[in-house]
């Protein structure tokens, strides 16, 4: 029996895979619906071969043109309460939460409260309201399984290990494009240069945040949330080869790992069919063609937005909300270039002095906190254009 699916952003880096994982299991999956921001030319592909019942296309106009090339063909629907229908539907049973950025908030939290079993791969959601959405999952009995590699390597070293007391989680890091730059030559990278991660094929905003460490900042605030853990018990590792995606230790001393070549399909394939392992071509990992392994600590000198996210996860309250929305503007903003690389943790950190906290926030708080980092944040960038 097929498990009905929604895709929300379908034609991202982790949509496109999550359809790979769909297309290898054809008798396991059915694609419902998919969304998208404004990608109509690959949109329509997906609709060509997974023959959806509806469609969700977040921008307006870009809708307007939808109707118009597809609309005989499948329903077209727009904006964030169309994304929340499709992530609700009673049909549905998997909604794949791939939207980037605070845009995934909503929809992701009403499917939870639906019931529905969640593939997360949206980080934000839970970095900005891991306490709403733990509220949702434990009223209405849904289930949420991570889709980041690092945060599947860990959730998967913890099966069976219920009763076992945990220690720490050990997040691994590639180190992303920057690891052995020099310091100084940090304000003349390019966006180019940015987006060329060494291990990994991402979108262009989480490429970015690999470059910074932000993302790796952003995990370790989903690592609390995710596994109950305090800010002293998630340490990272940068580990070059990305051969290793997290670890857990106990506190009898074991460490359990997850290994793989970066492929983030792996983790796509474990979430889509938990709990069972579901079969998917691959390349194997060759350990003695590997040779060794390595690691080191993370400079927090060289990538200071880890320690801001470190910061902030201590703070709580709307601190993780200020940080992700500051972040979501910097980013766009380096990519467009108005400001520096150099400019996004400074940016990011007068938002965080100049924004003040709500402690235990509703959701309209968050979603008014979001909006007015948003406005401050480009007021920083205008004048920064170079």
């Amino acid at each position: 029996m097929n498990s009905s699916l929604t895709i929300l952003g379908s034609t991202g880096s982790i949509g496109t895979q999550t359809l790979d994982v769909v297309r290898e299991h054809p008798e396991r999956f059915r694609v419902r619906y998919l969304t998208t921001n404004q990608n109509l030319d690959l949109l329509e592909k997906q609709i060509e071969e997974f023959q959806p019942e509806g469609v969700v296309i977040c921008d307006e106009k870009a809708a307007e043109e939808g109707e118009k090339r597809f609309g005989n063909r499948v329903s077209v629907l727009s904006g964030e309460d169309a994304c929340v229908a499709v992530a609700t539907d009673p049909n549905v049973e998997i909604v794949m939460s791939a939207m980037v950025g605070f845009a995934g908030l909503r929809p992701t939290i009403e499917a939870a409260r639906s019931g529905k079993l969640i593939a997360l791969a949206n980080k934000e959601t839970l970095v900005v309201a891991g306490h709403l959405i733990a509220e949702a999952l434990s009223g209405s009995g849904a289930r949420l399984i991570p889709v980041d590699s690092e945060h599947s390597a860990v959730f998967q070293s913890l099966v069976g290990e219920e009763r076992s007391p945990l220690s720490k989680v050990i997040l691994t890091a590639s180190g992303g494009p920057f690891r052995k730059t020099p310091v100084e030559e940090f304000e003349e990278i390019t966006p180019e240069r940015a987006l060329k991660h060494p291990n990994w094929e991402m979108g262009a905003k989480i490429t970015i945040d690999s470059a910074t460490m932000m993302n790796k900042g952003l995990e370790v605030i989903e690592a609390s949330r995710l596994f109950n853990v305090a800010a002293n018990q998630i340490e990272v590792v940068v580990h070059p080869e990305s051969i290793i995606h997290s670890m857990v230790l106990f506190h009898d001393g074991s460490i359990k790992a997850q290994l793989s070549l970066p492929d983030m399909r792996m983790p796509i394939r474990y979430a889509l069919g938990w709990p069972e392992r579901i079969p998917g071509t691959f390349e194997p990992l060759d350990l003695p063609k590997l040779g060794s392994l390595t690691f080191e600590e993370p400079d927090l000198g060289r990538f200071p937005c880890l320690n801001i996210a470190y910061q902030v996860l201590e703070r709580e309250g709307t601190a993780p909300t200020v940080l992700n929305a500051a972040n979501e503007i910097v980013v766009a903003a380096f990519l467009e270039r108005s400001i520096r690389f150099t400019d996004i943790p400074k940016l990011i950190e007068r938002a965080l002095g100049e924004i003040p906290v709500v402690d235990d926030p509703s959701l309209q708080d968050i979603f008014d906190i979001d909006k007015r980092t948003r406005e401050v944040v480009r007021s920083y960038v205008v004048p920064l254009h170079y």
